[in-house]
């Protein structure tokens, strides 16, 4: 959190140290970035994390359901509220669109939520991004910007689908590699998730001069709105509490990350990007402080509800 305040600091006081070198744009240094944090997770995941589709199917597909229908839907109630300029409304449907985050599980481990059925939401949510991201975004912000469905495929695809993918081939048969590989990954990909939102906001610097407190307020409204209706959610369907602390935390934790990478890619990322780039650092702080207080509550196991 230190780290990303002196980024987002350095990045408004400082943009021109921050948007080229020489002649080349640093915002091209995005996807690459993005591609090697995903890769990174792809090292850490396991046929087990399947495994958890099969044992609660009813508790996965709730998750990804409100995953996906509570945080785009709100995220452009919100944009059509705030009355933002089109490519900033349609950041805001963007990162509401895009799938859970890494961070989700960490939060859910704090918070003492099911820590399996969040790390298999995630996945089964990252796994359905390259169509359901696009699909969203196209029917939502599609009414303020223009959407290119097949090239947002593609994106996703390469951003994701394909790190993803080679990670998890590497620790399926080359364990001792990926050992290696996982003492150096999570120091990277916090270095890189820290270097993209220095390129993101100080890309973006007079556009968050202009609209950064309101936007502020919407991408906090938009983050806890989704704690509280993800958690809401799944009390209606009759989850447990530890069921019902990991849909709270798996819908309202969002992956700013790929959102960035998707604004990069639509050459918007100086507006589009801004309120991926604000979701990140917000809802680390206030995720935070949720897992932390439900960590020191009763135990979330007593409760007697079963899926």
């Amino acid at each position: 959190t230190t780290v990303i305040f002196a980024a987002v600091s350095a990045a408004m006081f400082y943009p021109q140290y921050f948007t080229t070198v020489g002649d080349y744009k640093l915002t091209k240094l995005i996807t690459p970035l993005l591609q090697v944090i995903m890769f990174g997770m792809g090292t850490t995941m396991t046929f087990d994390d399947f495994v958890g589709i099969i044992k609660t199917p009813k508790a996965v597909i709730i998750g990804v359901f409100c995953q996906f229908l509570i945080m785009p839907t709100l995220g452009f109630m919100i944009a059509s509220l705030f009355n933002f300029p089109p490519e900033i409304a349609a950041g805001v449907i963007l990162i509401g669109s895009s799938p859970s985050g890494l961070a989700s599980n960490v939060m859910a481990l704090i918070a003492k939520a099911n820590v399996a059925l969040s790390i298999t939401i995630t996945t089964c949510a990252t796994l359905l991004a390259p169509i359901m991201t696009p699909i969203l975004m196209k029917y939502l912000a599609g009414q303020f910007i223009e959407i290119n469905f097949l090239k947002m495929v593609w994106d996703i695809t390469q951003i994701i689908i394909i790190p993803l993918a080679i990670g998890f081939i590497i620790n399926q048969f080359f364990k001792k590699f990926a050992g290696w590989l996982k003492d150096y990954l999570p120091l990277i990909s916090m270095a890189g998730i820290a270097f993209i939102l220095l390129i993101i906001i100080a890309a973006g610097q007079q556009s968050l001069l202009n609209v950064g407190g309101l936007l502020i307020v919407a991408v906090l409204i938009h983050n806890i709105g989704g704690f509280i209706l993800g958690y809401s959610a799944a009390k209606l369907f009759r989850m447990p509490e530890q069921d019902c602390r990991t849909v709270a935390i798996e819908v309202g934790l969002q992956n700013g990350g790929l959102a960035s990478g998707l604004a990069n890619e639509m050459g918007k990322i100086a507006t589009v990007g801004l309120a991926p780039a604000l979701f990140g650092p917000i809802m680390n702080i206030t995720g935070s402080v949720l897992a932390s207080w439900w960590g020191r509550s009763s135990d979330p196991k007593s409760d007697s509800n079963e899926v």
